[in-house]
């Protein structure tokens, strides 16, 4: 399992974390309004999803570590990863977060990151915070009307060649959750949908800096499959 974290607008600048936390806690919240009625008391009301979060705490090993036996993955300087994780923060900038073998693969901002030096090694525990990235578009009285007109006037056209389905992958999907959707509730038949867009996947995969897509495991935003 690691982590890794890119830049979207620039896919070479990234950070593979050099060691992996305990535990990943994902929170995500239904969203209410609430209104004090005088006599009644409080009603609540849904008003929608709440912001996505993604945090866990960990440790950037010191240089004392560096050659240490048990490191089994590359060691980074703490002060690189620590002025790199600032920047992105202090910028706002939108990263694509994924856990291997975790399941999440998410457009974030960093909400919090904070450390302190411990022991004697040169350590520093660290703990950091993400939200789930959201996209606004602010739409006009004008542009809302003119969908609403377009909608009641579509009609679905009939056709006697089943055409394929087509699905464009969005932040947060894996193929098993794209194959319960298409395939009752199922997400065993992932593969039939790997192996039918694997050039494809693995282009991606390439495209994003990645050797391979590790038989489907990573997939990325934007990313058309057929599904079978």
């Amino acid at each position: 399992m690691d982590i890794y974290l890119k830049e979207k607008e620039n896919t070479k600048s990234s950070l593979r974390f050099p060691s992996m936390p305990e535990s990943i806690k994902v929170k995500g919240d239904a969203k209410y309004q609430e209104y004090d009625i005088i006599r009644d008391g409080t009603y609540a009301f849904p008003s929608g999803a709440d912001l996505q979060t993604v945090q866990w705490t960990g440790t950037f090993w010191g240089e004392a570590r560096k050659d240490a036996a048990w490191l089994n993955r590359l060691w980074l300087d703490p002060a690189d990863c620590i002025n790199k994780i600032e920047q992105w923060r202090d910028g706002g900038t939108v990263l694509n977060l994924i856990v291997s073998g975790g399941n999440i693969n998410k457009d974030v901002t960093i909400k919090s990151f904070e450390y302190e030096q411990s022991g004697g090694n040169g350590d520093y525990e660290y703990s950091i915070v993400f939200v789930v990235y959201r996209e606004n578009k602010v739409t006009t009285i004008k542009e809302a009307a003119s969908t609403d007109s377009t909608k009641k006037k579509t009609v679905p056209r009939k056709s006697e060649k089943k055409e394929k389905k087509r699905y464009t992958v969005k932040s947060g999907d894996t193929l098993w959750a794209i194959a319960r959707k298409f395939y009752g509730g199922s997400g065993s038949d992932w593969k039939k949908i790997y192996d039918a867009n694997k050039s494809t996947i693995e282009s991606t995969a390439k495209k994003y800096g990645y050797g391979s897509s590790d038989s489907g495991h990573w997939i990325f935003p934007g990313c058309v499959l057929t599904i079978p």
